[in-house]
């Protein structure tokens, strides 16, 4: 245990150092990602001046642009002016003109650089303006996603310093607690040593006693023994054999998937015969508009016979599952409902033949119609031969599951070396019976689909002959399951019985296997009488009487506890303050005492001091000392301290002299009747618990009892509610069954019902024509 806890620790410290090391990696991203940030800031900075710089040069610019403007407007009117000029002065001579000519052109080149120039430069200014925008909304973008990805790691290195913190402090828990198992399972180790050494101790003498008995026993049994029942085996089958409950939970699970199984046989059968019935009334001829031949119907009234010889199969399997319990012997003596399984799969099978020539001489018929064809006879003629070979596999089934029932009525028509045989043929049967039904399935869809392609086939012969196909395949379905079913349990089957190792080699007789039963029960129930405490008897007006006071205190239990603890509170408390009274009356009255005897002694030294005993008579002698007498009347005040003596038991003021000794005999006495009284008040309180103890284990017993009617009644509510499952299950599965045939039904007779309407159409078109008919030769008879 210590080293898996080592090897556990361990590994959390190897995922904690690698966790932290992941933490430390992310720091250093986050560090380069925010340096990464500041740098692109300053980048961010430095591009925002050269966009103001460039602002500033398309400012000035603009400016220029103005200025150039302005000067082109005052060469425009120049123009103007010259042109006007020139037009007064057309008189004048060639090489003025010549030179104004010149001039204009000047002007126009001037003036057309000048715009070349100011478009150029306007070009620019647009250019530089729209690489700014670029640049700012990219740096901007830039800007804004490093951002996020700051913020998403720095909640990454949040959370994982959470997550580190709450797994180192998981660890610690872990940790501490795993130190305070390893003490715990250390001291029970301790505890389990102690106990074996104290078990071998035990075991030693039992073993000593026991030998003891034996002895005692093998001499009694010698000596006095008048009767041995081991000499006969046939005695032996009485005892009660030692219960394997395992072997009875296997053999209750095995019937309950055997009843399920037989359940789903019983359905299928049901359908395969029904709707066989079905197929026989409508083809080759329909029963509805011509009569079907005595053969067909002499086969139809056995079929509609089929659920009164499967239904039986259903209900003894459901018997045989009843009869299987948990507390029961389940061997094949014991088996007695096995036998009524028997008889009613043997009348089935009584059945199977009675209804088999039917069978096979109405598939000749099938094959003598007109509309046969060649290949429709091929596949009626396998499926005569697999309705054959389907009885013949019944009736092998039948005689192995007859001998399987021999036991539970006369075990000595089979022996038990033989039981491993019958259990291995009858799984090859259901092997056999699963392959043929298999192949019924194949050769029934193929001559299905060859009559699809007859002409005169009918819908309803086609939801027949669908519905026929499949409970075929149910049948193979259920069939294997039945055989992997009986396969795979086949070795629990064979197996040797768990109750014959007492008995001997001899044979149980089934009427002793019923005593041996009535004997576990009655065991049982005397075991269980014996392990039952006998109650203690209370008289009933008595019980009356405590139910009512419990009912009643239960009710004001938590007011009056409240005002007992009140009460017992006040109770302490004016204990506490008497014990204090009593020690201060007591303390007076020891110092009233010792000051009447000093003022007896100082009477005394002061009648002597008259007297003349003394040379001065302004001074006496008091316990070794010169007073004054001056000073006697203030005696009393000067000569009183208080002192405090504080112990375990409390606190005690007294005033004393400076030379006087406090009294050791007299606090002694007062210490000790303190302690003589605490002593009584903590015996009475003793006696209060006590008085609650026994009142509080009344209350538990009283408890005790209800919760154990309580659990009496709550296991029996759970046997009806047990009870009440197992009835709504079969009430279910009986309501499905019903459902399934009620469905059946209807959709039979929802068909019946169309083929009805149409002949019923068809003759009322045949009597409206041969009406019209009949009109028109009254007609012509008329005119003739």
């Amino acid at each position: 245990m210590a080293a898996d806890l080592q090897a556990k620790y361990q590994k959390l410290a190897q995922e904690y150092s690698k966790l932290r090391a992941q933490n430390q990696v992310l720091k250093k991203a986050v560090v380069d990602e925010q340096g990464h940030g500041a740098s692109l800031k300053e980048e961010l900075k430095m591009k925002d001046q050269s966009v103001r710089k460039l602002q500033q040069e398309m400012d000035s610019l603009t400016f220029r642009n103005q200025q150039l403007a302005k000067r082109v407007e005052l060469l425009q009117e120049e123009l103007l002016a010259t042109e006007a000029k020139v037009k007064k002065s057309r008189k004048s001579a060639d090489s003025p003109s010549q030179l104004n000519h010149q001039r204009q052109r000047v002007f126009d080149e001037d003036l057309q650089n000048k715009i070349e120039e100011n478009e150029r430069l306007h070009n620019e200014v647009q250019e530089a303006q729209e690489r700014h925008k670029r640049v700012e909304s990219e740096l901007r973008e830039r800007l804004v996603v490093l951002e996020r990805d700051a913020m998403q790691h720095h909640d990454v290195v949040d959370g994982l310093k959470q997550k580190y913190m709450d797994t180192i402090e998981k660890l610690q828990n872990d940790k501490a607690n795993l130190e305070v198992k390893s003490h715990s399972l250390e001291r029970e180790a301790k505890d389990c040593r102690l106990r074996a050494e104290e078990c071998q101790q035990q075991l030693k003498n039992v073993h000593a006693d026991l030998s003891r008995r034996l002895e005692q026993s093998t001499n009694i049994i010698q000596e006095k023994l008048p009767f041995n029942d081991t000499r006969l085996a046939e005695y032996s089958t009485l005892d009660v054999p030692i219960h394997d409950r395992r072997h009875q939970l296997k053999a209750r699970d095995v019937s309950g998937q055997a009843l399920a199984f037989c359940q789903d046989l019983v359905g299928a059968l049901l359908n395969f015969h029904t709707y066989t019935e079905q197929r026989i009334q409508i083809y080759p001829i329909d029963s509805a508009t011509d009569i079907i031949s005595p053969l067909n119907q002499k086969f139809s009234e056995y079929l509609h016979e089929n659920a009164s010889y499967v239904r039986p199969l259903e209900e003894a399997m459901l018997h045989l599952f009843e009869s299987i319990t948990e507390e029961s012997v389940t061997t094949l003596e014991t088996a007695v409902k096995l036998k009524q399984f028997s008889d009613n799969f043997t009348t089935y099978v009584c059945f199977l033949k009675k209804i088999l020539p039917y069978q096979l001489k109405s598939l000749e018929e099938e094959c003598e119609h007109s509309f046969c064809t060649a290949n429709l006879q091929v596949r009626n003629m396998e499926l005569r031969g697999d309705m054959q070979k389907v009885t013949a596999i019944f009736e092998k089934l039948q005689v192995y599951i007859s001998l399987l029932a021999l036991p539970s009525t006369n075990p000595k028509m089979l022996l038990q070396t033989n039981y491993n045989v019958v259990f291995t043929q009858l799984a090859a049967s259901l092997h056999s019976l699963y392959d043929i039904m298999k192949d019924i399935s194949k050769h029934y869809s193929q001559k299905i689909s060859l009559e699809q392609e007859l002409p005169t086939i009918t819908q309803k012969l086609k939801t027949t002959n669908d519905c026929i196909l499949s409970s075929i395949v149910a049948l193979s379905n259920v069939t294997g399951k039945i055989c992997t079913f009986f396969n795979n349990n086949l070795d629990f089957f064979t197996a040797p019985s768990v109750y014959s190792s007492k008995r001997g080699n001899c044979v149980i007789d089934p009427l002793s296997a019923e005593c041996m039963l009535e004997n576990k029960k009655k065991a049982a129930a005397y075991m269980k009488s014996l392990k039952k405490s006998c109650p203690e008897s209370v008289p009933y007006d008595e019980a009356l009487a405590n139910r009512k006071s419990i009912l009643s205190s239960t009710e004001s239990r938590e007011g009056l506890t409240q005002q007992v603890q009140q009460s017992q509170e006040k109770i302490t408390k004016l204990e506490q303050e008497k014990e204090h009274w009593m020690l201060e009356a007591q303390l007076a009255k020891i110092k009233l005492e010792k000051e009447s005897q000093r003022i007896n002694d100082l009477e005394k030294q002061y009648r002597l001091t008259l007297a003349g005993q003394l040379p001065s008579t302004d001074l006496i002698q008091a316990n070794g000392s010169i007073i004054k007498i001056e000073d006697l009347e203030h005696v009393e005040k000067d000569s009183k301290e208080p002192v405090r003596n504080t112990s375990l038991v409390g606190m005690l003021t007294t005033y004393t002299n400076d030379n006087e000794i406090p009294d050791e005999e007299s606090r002694e006495h007062l210490i000790k009747s303190h302690y003589m009284m605490r002593v009584t008040e903590l015996t009475s309180q003793l006696h209060i618990a006590d008085s609650k103890s026994v009142h509080f284990h009344a209350e538990c017993r009283a408890l005790a009892k209800r919760l154990a009617l309580a659990e009496r009644s709550r296991e029996i509510i759970s046997e009806e509610v047990k009870v009440a499952n197992q009835n709504i299950v079969r009430l279910q599965d009986e309501l499905t069954t019903t459902k399934r045939s009620y469905e059946d039904q209807l959709s039979m007779m929802s068909d019946h019902l169309c083929s009805m309407n149409e002949t019923l159409s068809k003759q009322r078109e045949e009597i409206d024509s041969l009406r019209m008919g009949s009109k028109g030769n009254a007609k012509k008879n008329r005119n003739r």
